[in-house]
């Protein structure tokens, strides 16, 4: 729940920053001189990429949601079986024991979305972002049942 309040407000920011932007970057285009629209139309261009942007991770969170919670009702979320430290932080012999687990599991199964979303998990455990967000595109694609980029 923490995770989806930040991610809210986080974009309640970031939409009040492209209002704004924009703003600026009209009145700039207002004034017409060649200097003023040239910085006019770059700073326009700054909120048109975030919106493109925040609306694409949007997209990912809203997706990775649906299959967790399809996941979910199939009985088939990984259990949360790492050991932690005495601070709560997963320990890294832990992450890497379960990540090869379900990194053999998806080798075995390389077309079962499940399988992906599991290893996504593993990454994610293993503070591997970049490889965890990459698994979670293939397993909604997998589910979605469209072509999967190798």
């Amino acid at each position: 729940m923490r995770a989806k309040i930040t991610y809210l407000v986080t974009a309640a920011v970031l939409a009040v920053y492209f209002v704004l932007a924009g703003g600026r970057g009209l009145a700039l285009l207002r004034i017409g001189t060649p200097l003023t629209v040239t910085f006019g139309v770059a700073v326009l261009i700054l909120p048109v990429i975030g919106v493109w942007f925040l609306w694409k991770n949007t997209q990912f969170v809203t997706r990775a949601n649906q299959l967790s919670a399809e996941l979910e009702a199939e009985g088939g979320l990984p259990v949360d079986e790492l050991e932690r430290d005495g601070y709560g932080r997963i320990l890294r012999d832990s992450a890497d024991e379960v990540f090869a687990r379900r990194k053999a599991e998806t080798e075995d199964a390389p077309g079962d979305w499940r399988t992906w979303f599991r290893l996504a998990v593993a990454y994610h455990d293993a503070r591997d972002t970049p490889r965890a967000r990459k698994a979670m595109q293939r397993a909604i694609a997998l589910h979605d049942k469209k072509p999967v980029q190798a």
